[in-house]
């Protein structure tokens, strides 16, 4: 496991890790062997619910967003990036809560819009979910992209009020209701920027949708436990 940690900080290749812990087919051995029984999976899980535990998960205030990465290897989950020149890539598809802590992740092609994600993201959160009421709304802030008819209603569908900046004469709003309210969608940008400080998510090398969200995963439970200390 401090192998495959030490091949995710870096973004090293298998064969390159120091071999003080193992050889690099042992270590891609064992990585497949825990990403079919989701022991990645199940860490970020422990790390959320201790997290949870000990400083305690922010519901009311939840923002989504995505972020596109190159794939250079091509595999599954990608496809052209519109931004790169039509160069192979994949897009994340992230839910946070209040204070940026990740609850949920999904993987797709580069090419494919974020509202077509936000359903799956939504239903992906890895632990319970607390039911959203009157008392205790549950609000889903995020960008432009979401903007319209379609994000709403799935948005509405699972109990969230959505909060999508207005398109139309923008600057202006935002300069009358400035002092009334913060913006809560940093937070998700926080988190995307947490995750690439982790070199192997930075450039997707996994040809694999399981092995790439396996190091997601992972990435996810070491967020959960350090917050768990500041």
């Amino acid at each position: 496991m401090a192998g495959i940690l030490y091949l995710l900080r870096t973004g090293c290749q298998w064969n390159a890790v120091p071999r003080e812990y193992g050889s690099g087919r042992t270590l891609n051995k064992y990585f497949q062997m825990w990403t079919r029984a989701r022991v990645f999976k199940r860490m970020w899980q422990a790390g959320l619910m201790e997290y949870d535990e000990v400083k305690g998960l922010e519901w009311k205030w939840q923002a989504a967003d995505g972020a596109i990465t190159k794939a250079p290897l091509g595999g599954g989950a990608t496809g052209q990036n519109p931004t790169d020149r039509g160069k192979s890539g994949t897009k994340r598809s992230l839910l946070v809560e209040g204070t940026g802590i990740p609850l949920a992740i999904e993987v797709t092609s580069a090419n494919r819009h974020d509202v077509v994600m936000l359903a799956a993201t939504l239903d992906a959160v890895v632990i319970e979910r607390p039911a959203a009421s009157a008392a205790e709304a549950q609000n889903l802030c995020v960008d432009k992209a979401y903007a319209g008819g379609p994000a709403a209603q799935i948005a509405e569908e699972r109990g969230y009020l959505i909060h999508v900046p207005d398109k139309a004469n923008a600057k202006e709003k935002r300069r009358r209701r400035a002092g009334r309210r913060k913006a809560r969608r940093w937070v998700v940008e926080v988190a995307h920027s947490w995750l690439n400080r982790f070199r192997r998510l930075l450039v997707g090398w996994e040809k694999k949708k399981a092995n790439y969200l396996s190091m997601l995963y992972f990435a996810c439970a070491i967020i959960c436990w350090r917050k768990c200390e500041v």
